[in-house]
């Protein structure tokens, strides 16, 4: 699979083609070797069928972007892992906002210039914005939860940085239904920076 330079990739999916049968343990045991000391391992390694593809047999993939508010100070311990704004978002709104993004629709107004897909249209199954409560050590945290069988180029992070300015006050939440029906990308809030995004999850039929 494939996402974003910069991007957490907590339960990213690759395969590789082996010449011989090799002991699952083993190949993850040796690939790891050859990572270190770079931020990345392979916590898991299992033997599949050849017509297994990563990326083009996925059939649902999940990921989350964390917002920190913070007005006292940005981040220490989790600098680059969250995206600091430093005043109170209206989370109520920005869900609100969310639920107008459900659905099959064009989202050329959430769409790199840069996307390599032959179409903008694309199946949102989820988009929730919540306050994370599970743990407050490291301050007040709002997650967005987004959800479908495949994204845009950089569509969530446009996606929250369109979010945020709901949470502004600056759009009410009903902008984003015109913004998305405008499929004008110039239109839409500025992109989310790389580090509060977390690709979760993909699965697979």
């Amino acid at each position: 699979g494939r996402t974003d330079a910069g991007v957490h990739a907590v339960g990213q999916v690759a395969h590789v083609d082996l010449e011989r049968d090799t002991n699952e343990k083993t190949v993850r045991d040796a690939i790891n070797a050859h990572l270190r000391p770079l931020p990345i391992s392979i916590v898991k390694a299992e033997a599949v069928s050849e017509e297994f593809h990563a990326r083009f047999k996925a059939t649902h993939r999940v990921y989350c972007y964390k917002i920190l508010m913070d007005r006292m100070a940005p981040p220490t311990v989790e600098a680059n892992r969250v995206w600091h704004v430093s005043w109170e978002l209206d989370v109520a709104a920005m869900h609100k906002a969310a639920q107008y993004l459900l659905g099959k629709h064009d989202f050329s107004s959430f769409r790199s210039a840069a996307c390599q897909a032959n179409s903008p249209i694309r199946t949102l199954d989820r988009c929730d914005v919540i306050e994370a409560k599970h743990d407050l050590s490291f301050g007040r945290h709002i997650e967005i939860w987004a959800e479908a069988r495949s994204f845009l180029h950089h569509q969530i992070r446009n996606i929250a940085g369109s979010l945020r300015m709901v949470g502004e006050r600056k759009w009410a939440p009903e902008d984003i239904k015109q913004v998305l029906e405008a499929k004008d990308r110039a239109l839409g809030g500025a992109m989310a920076p790389a580090s509060g995004l977390y690709f979760v999850r993909v699965d697979y039929s």
